[in-house]
């Protein structure tokens, strides 16, 4: 994805992190779906390469991704920039 004059800041989703109360259950599963194992595998976080994208497990029930299901982060090629068009469109 390209910043375009209506989308001048995102450059694309980076990564997605869910939470994963058992996280040998969740690699497990993730690794079939996958077809490939981590890149990254302690006992608090698991990543996965996803065609240069981040999958991430992780079993922390105070994290963000705990308290929501899934945190994601984007790419942005102006950080302020993307920022104030997304408070002036409502982001609060």
């Amino acid at each position: 994805m390209k910043p375009s004059p209506a989308n001048p800041s995102f450059l694309g989703l980076r990564t997605a992190i869910y939470h994963a109360p058992d996280l040998a259950k969740g690699k497990s599963w993730h690794s079939k779906i996958l077809a490939i194992q981590p890149y990254f595998d302690q006992p608090f976080y698991v990543g996965f390469n996803v065609g240069g994208y981040e999958l991430g497990l992780d079993p922390d029930p105070s994290s963000s991704a705990g308290s929501c299901g899934v945190v994601v982060y984007w790419g942005v090629s102006d950080a302020d920039a993307a920022l104030k068009r997304l408070v002036s469109l409502g982001v609060g």
